[in-house]
């Protein structure tokens, strides 16, 4: 720890706390962005071609940044560099019914809206007016969910089953497995990626860049944790994930009393690394809704995915790259629920269809 606290303790001294944890949050943001255009992450696609029985170049892709978190995160770990106890997401009770409840919802909107909350704001920065519109009430509903008119709702549904002793718990510390377990594990599960993708003939460049969203989920953990060690006031240790900091960023620009903090820096560096990959590639192009029935469908899924998401304690890569990169168990819970809620989704609407997994 003492090798990687004086690489922010100048910027600290120079803005102040929470300037330089929104300049780590736009950080973070910038690397997940770029990566995840390049590499075209999705977890509803991977879920959907699943389904369908297909071990694909899409799920090779979210199976390698699912292992490499896991990897960079808890040799971090070992490293002595970051602690999964001080996390935001540990430091307080989970809550297992918010995990399937909201799980499954999550699931079921992500392949409706045809993208998880963190797919359609890349998508979006790509010129995508169809997420546009969609993550914008996705993030409305987040913040109904967490502060307005359904936050009641969601406390009630949330309170049914929570975790003992007011925190949430550790699956390698609750199954008294080794310390380097969880990392054994992510080596296992990179394996099994990097044997799907050779299946796929997937390029290298697709490859690093899947890496590379990992990459940006263990970014977040130590560097917000490094700047925990170093300031007066609070500062939340918190990586990559969209259901909060959508709302976050969205009061911020509403309301000027609100503060700079790592998820209001989150968001727009998503959406910088995005649109400069996307630039460069020459893929930034406007699109908009195919139909009526399209632009409802979209809009449900984003309604279900704000709710959900908040309800769960995070999206599908709060949860399901994040929060399973430190082992919470109810970030687990919560990806294996948006598992089922999706499989479920399109087998009984898009399969029906005839919608292939690419849309």
């Amino acid at each position: 720890m003492a090798l990687s606290t004086p690489d922010l303790l100048p910027l600290v001294e120079r803005i102040g706390e929470q300037p330089t944890a929104a300049l780590i949050g736009l950080l973070t943001g910038t690397v997940f962005g770029v990566a995840a255009q390049r590499s075209r992450f999705c977890l509803r696609a991977a879920t959907v071609s699943f389904a369908r029985g297909l071990w694909d170049d899409k799920l090779a892709v979210w199976l390698l940044t699912f292992s490499t978190a896991v990897v960079w995160v808890q040799a971090a770990t070992l490293m002595g560099l970051f602690r999964p106890d001080e996390a935001r997401m540990m430091s307080v009770s989970g809550s297992w019914s918010g995990a399937i409840l909201g799980g499954l919802m999550f699931g079921v909107g992500m392949v409706l809206a045809r993208g998880c909350s963190g797919r359609l704001l890349v998508l979006a920065a790509t010129g995508n007016l169809r997420s546009v519109v969609t993550g914008l009430i996705f993030a409305v509903v987040a913040q109904m969910s967490l502060h307005g008119h359904l936050a009641p709702i969601r406390d009630h549904l949330a309170g049914l089953w929570i975790t003992p002793g007011g925190r949430n718990i550790n699956l390698i510390a609750a199954l008294n497995l080794p310390d380097w377990s969880g990392l054994a594990l992510g080596l296992v599960s990179a394996g099994v990626a990097l044997w799907v993708a050779r299946q796929n003939r997937l390029g290298a460049v697709r490859l690093v860049f899947g890496a590379g969203v990992g990459f940006a989920v263990a970014l977040g953990w130590v560097m917000t944790f490094t700047l925990s060690q170093i300031a007066f006031e609070p500062v939340s240790v918190a990586s990559a994930t969209f259901t909060g900091p959508s709302a976050a960023t969205l009061m911020f620009l509403l309301d000027s009393g609100n503060v700079l903090e790592f998820d209001v820096g989150l968001v727009p560096g998503v959406f910088l690394g995005s649109f400069v990959a996307a630039s460069l590639a020459g893929e930034f192009k406007f699109q908009g809704f195919e139909g009526e029935a399209n632009m409802r469908r979209a809009m449900t899924g984003a309604v279900l995915m704000g709710f959900g998401g908040m309800l769960a304690g995070g999206c599908a890569i709060g949860n399901g790259v994040t929060g399973g990169s430190i082992f919470a168990a109810t970030a687990w819970v919560a990806l294996a629920s948006m598992w089922v809620g999706a499989m479920v989704t399109d087998v009984l609407v898009d399969q029906r269809s005839g919608v292939p997994v690419t849309v």
